[in-house]
């Protein structure tokens, strides 16, 4: 098993590609070891001294760092990813529920802006946030402010305000002129 490893834009993550499916049709971000327990992989790559996040793509794995450097993090991170796939355990366990997203909000007047505000994600934001190791999903609209999360290397990258108010910011107020704003929550 051959696992690449890709820089992303923020330097406290690490993009691993096992060359499998990880999560396929969905993402989990995990922040703490505890939230991980219903992830064999997630808790695995947490028990890693220095391991901060784990998110789970549909083919990759973004893990962020605490204060220990990729040089000793990289090879212990490696070996529990080849360990997981060759001892065939699922990624997540069969109990667990949904993808651990919030609640969206928005009014029901406003459905057909939010469906187009969600294709415009699903279509031309989500792909290329992913290549950096990221996703962004909708959280809500109200009041001409679009609500995002961010998740994997997206949450905490120091260009992710960029990426927010200068490329998402513009292209959904470019197709969608109710979108007045764009915020993290």
């Amino acid at each position: 098993m051959f696992i690449q490893t890709e820089a992303t834009p923020n330097p406290a993550t690490l993009k691993f590609l096992p060359g499998k499916p990880v999560l396929p049709g969905g993402t989990r971000d995990y922040r703490t070891a505890e939230e991980a327990a219903e992830s064999p992989l997630a808790a695995r790559l947490f028990s890693v001294n220095g391991v901060a996040g784990i998110f789970l793509g549909q083919d990759f794995i973004t893990v962020t760092r605490g204060e220990a450097e990729w040089q000793h993090l990289k090879p212990a991170i490696l070996g529990l990813i080849m360990d997981h796939y060759l001892s065939g355990a699922p990624v997540l366990l069969a109990t667990s529920g949904g993808d651990g997203a919030a609640e969206e909000f928005f009014d029901a007047a406003n459905g057909e802006v939010v469906t187009t505000i969600k294709q415009l994600l699903d279509s031309r934001v989500r792909p290329a946030v992913a290549q950096d190791g990221g996703d962004i999903t909708f959280h809500g609209f109200r009041d001409g402010i679009v609500y995002l999360n961010m998740k994997g290397s997206c949450a905490g990258c120091p260009s992710s305000t960029a990426t927010l108010k200068h490329g998402i910011e513009n292209l959904l107020r470019h197709f969608v002129p109710e979108v007045a704003e764009v915020r993290a929550v």
